[in-house]
């Protein structure tokens, strides 16, 4: 269902969240795929980000524009991590986060998308209890 148009400027945060959502999706399905061989986390994980995705792609892109984005430059605290238990950790609050801006935003154009990413961020949550977790006990 449609409610109304999004502003070009929330296009352009949607376009910036749906990449960063599949971003930290995608860290953390290859941590579980390459050094944990963990074929079902892996699966699930690609699930979620190939669920990460609206039909309205072209605008998107029209939207983007990601030269002048005012936090282009890394800022130090994200280039610092203590180790692989930080980069996931990292990574679940990236996706995390992002799935809230969408689902939130895509309450005033599509509620079904708005849904869809409540999905995802519940069960970004669920999994990152079951790595953290089971990382803690190894």
């Amino acid at each position: 269902m449609t409610t109304s148009a999004l502003s070009p400027e929330l296009f352009r945060v949607c376009d910036a969240n749906l990449n960063r959502l599949k971003e930290g999706i995608r860290v953390i399905e290859d941590i579980m795929r390459y050094r944990d061989s963990n074929k079902e986390l892996s699966q699930k994980l690609k699930s979620l980000r190939h669920l990460a995705r609206i039909d309205e792609y072209k605008q998107l892109l029209l939207h983007r524009d990601s030269i002048n984005d005012v936090l282009r430059p890394t800022q130090r605290s994200e280039l610092k991590r203590d180790d692989i238990e930080g980069i996931l950790a990292a990574n679940f609050k990236r996706g995390q986060e992002s799935a809230r801006v969408l689902e939130e935003l895509f309450k005033l154009y599509n509620v079904s998308y708005s849904e869809k990413f409540k999905h995802i961020r519940y069960e970004l949550y669920d999994i990152e209890k079951e790595i953290i977790l089971s990382s803690a006990t190894n």
